[in-house]
């Protein structure tokens, strides 16, 4: 059973790196691009979806201003890659915003953004595994009513391949993130091609009426109509969800790491972009006509289309209309944006771990997350953010219109604080710095960062006042619980660490026992428990006895017949359980040796049976497990597990090939 797990992890997983080959797993701007920026591009496919959508709630005629609104998003865009860029000059260690929120903020608002980025990390894995998987129904249909399987399994492969290495994933994913890029740019240059020569077709839901709901019957006019474009604001804004990652994952560029990242960052925000208002303006053109509820609300000659309608996403109508009679391009701009959407999750699959590594490095975490495993990833962070993701998805059953409501508000937040902490961070710099081209810099650092809160903080807010009852307040509550964890976690190792260090009475510690009673716990006179007498009596203890529960007569009568014919020079006592108890009768007696001298220890040595298979486990050790379990909350007592490997264990141990077996840290 061990070498067939064995080897399924090696052929899933890979052979084991060693750790002073760390350095192999960085990667160059062309890998870290799309590593570190799919989940920003990826949004591509579904913010002007969701702009539309919003919009659409006060008919045609509000459609009409969404490139306006992609063109604010854009702007939001501008300015926080350009804060992101002063952060991972001034924070390349790969805390991101923690690291800048903790230092400049205090540790309560570096755990506040913790949280929120833990949050919309598994929030960015749901979502677009959700999208993708919706894509693929649309594609191929008989995995409609299936989407929420289907995206589980796409979370267990993107494990699997996380698992394997950054730099194996990154160069795996590279190709179809940069498929993508070519796909929307090729959809930007023909469809502009065409609307400049007169000849760009309109889109296939062109000629649907669009009926407004009830609150918006007057269209976008009046304070409800300026919320709702608020709205569509907030929702376009998921396009700025991934750009974090980079500043987290600053270690994981080749040198120079910080200029790196930075070139990085300046091609993501161009990048996103150039593609939003490249869709959002040919929808305009095209006429796309996209509505919350295209049942009901789509109308063809004054008629709702109903059910059988089926709408297809923002991008699938572009690519129908740009590339009408060539079925090729189509095809491949939907598979492209089905991969992108797919692997969007990846930016989060390298983000959380490292985040995940950070924090449990700092106490607020448990420490299995800054542990690598086989393959120099964060496996049990990789493990986690999966197992987390995958409850999500199938609670709100893959639908993306569910969980884009959780979203951005996370994001948000690390953004807003962590723009606040380098506003003070150049404040005190500018304090202490002589040099005067220095302080310029320092300056211009400041006046940009302090834009970017502005700009952060003004989107947070109406963030939370459109979309709080739409369904963030999930995402806050779940941030909240996050925080609360993370600061009891960090309370306990705290009081362990305190309990544990060496203080005034350090000497005393030291000090050996007066005396050292050994007990050999005894069921049968065989081989193992002669091991046993054998390890007790080698520790040279001031007392050593022989003790057994008389559970049976007959048994006790047999044990102590053969222990005199083979004349042992250790005595035996027998415990008397009127109750045929094996558990009390030890520990009333151990208690009695620790009372009549409280400064002696008192060493219990259980044979154990070590057995090769699992469910030969559930056939023996249970009352050696029970009895071990109570007698380890016993002070002065030391619990000493004798083993005998039985047959069935022999070459169980994963040591005879060094590179096989589930000897490692991480996983």
């Amino acid at each position: 059973m061990s070498d067939l797990s064995d080897a399924a992890k090696r052929l899933l997983i890979g052979r084991p790196v060693r750790s002073d080959n760390v350095g192999h797993t960085l990667l160059p701007k062309r890998i870290a691009l799309p590593v570190f920026a799919s989940d920003a591009l990826s949004s591509v496919a579904y913010a002007p979806d969701e702009i539309l959508l919003t919009l659409s709630m006060a008919g045609l005629s509000a459609l009409v201003i969404s490139p306006w609104v992609g063109l604010a998003v854009a702007i939001v865009m501008l300015t926080v890659v350009a804060s992101y860029r002063q952060n991972v000059r001034a924070y390349p260690s790969g805390g991101g915003d923690y690291e800048v929120a903790t230092v400049n903020l205090g540790p309560n608002a570096g755990v506040t953004v913790a949280s929120a980025l833990l949050v919309d990390y598994v929030l960015t894995v749901a979502v677009s595994i959700s999208s993708g998987a919706q894509y693929a129904a649309t594609a191929f249909p008989p995995l409609r009513g299936h989407e929420a399987l289907f995206a589980i399994v796409l979370v267990v492969l993107l494990t699997i391949a996380n698992l394997r290495g950054v730099k194996e994933s990154g160069k795996a994913f590279a190709i179809p993130v940069y498929l993508f890029m070519f796909a929307i740019g090729l959809i930007g240059v023909f469809g502009a091609i065409r609307y400049a020569t007169g000849t760009l077709p309109m889109a296939e839901s062109a000629g649907l009426g669009l009926t407004p709901e009830s609150a918006y019957d007057q269209g976008i006019v009046g304070l409800a109509g300026f919320f709702l474009i608020l709205r569509a604001f907030a929702s376009g804004c998921a396009a700025l969800t991934g750009v974090e990652a980079i500043s987290n994952g600053v270690p994981a560029f080749k040198k120079p790491k910080s200029k790196n990242a930075a070139t990085t960052l300046a091609l993501l925000g161009g990048l996103s972009i150039v593609m939003i208002m490249a869709i959002l303006l040919l929808a305009r053109a095209t006429g796309v006509t996209f509505a919350d509820d295209p049942a009901t609300q789509l109308t063809r000659d004054g008629v709702p289309v109903g059910d059988s309608y089926v709408q297809h996403p923002v991008i699938s109508q572009l690519a129908g209309a740009v590339f009408e009679g060539i079925p090729a391009l189509f095809v491949l701009i939907a598979i492209a944006t089905g991969l992108i959407l797919v692997l969007a999750a990846n930016t989060a699959f390298n983000g959380f771990p490292v985040l995940g590594s950070i924090l449990a490095r700092d106490g607020y975490l448990p420490r299995q997350l800054h542990t690598r495993g086989d393959r120099l990833a964060y496996s049990n962070g990789i493990v986690t953010l999966a197992a987390v993701a995958i409850v999500l998805i199938w609670a709100f059953d893959a639908q993306v219109t569910k969980l884009i409501q959780l979203y951005i508000v996370g994001v948000f937040v690390s953004f807003t604080l962590s723009q606040l902490g380098m506003v003070r961070h150049w404040t005190r710099g500018l304090r202490t710095e002589p040099e005067p081209a220095r302080r310029s810099q320092m300056q211009r650092a400041r006046v940009v960062n302090s834009i970017g809160f502005v700009m952060t903080g003004t989107v947070l807010i109406v963030v939370l006042l459109t979309k709080f009852t739409h369904g963030a307040w999930i995402a806050i509550l779940a941030m909240a619980i996050v925080f609360v964890t993370m600061r009891a976690i960090h309370k306990h190792y705290a009081t362990v660490r305190a309990e544990l260090a060496l203080g005034v009475d350090s000497e005393s510690a030291r000090a050996l026992p007066s005396r050292v009673h050994a007990i050999v716990l005894v069921s049968h006179l065989h081989r193992p428990t002669m091991r046993a007498l054998s390890y007790a009596r080698a520790g040279r203890p001031s007392t050593l006895e022989a003790v057994t529960v008389g559970v049976d007569p007959d048994d006790v009568t047999a044990l102590r017949e053969q222990w005199d014919a083979m004349d042992l020079p250790v005595p035996l006592r027998v415990l008397d359980s009127p109750f045929r108890e094996i558990t009390r009768p030890v520990l009333t007696y151990v208690r009695s040796i620790r009372r009549e001298s409280p400064r002696d220890l008192v060493v219990v040595y259980i044979p154990e049976y070590v057995v090769g298979h699992w469910w030969e486990q559930l056939l023996h050790n249970q009352s050696a497990l029970r009895l071990k379990g109570r007698l380890l909350f016993t002070p002065g007592v030391v619990v000493a597990s004798v083993p005998w490997q039985l047959a069935s264990s022999e070459g169980q141990t994963g040591l005879e090939d060094p590179l096989r077996g589930p000897v490692n840290r991480g996983f």
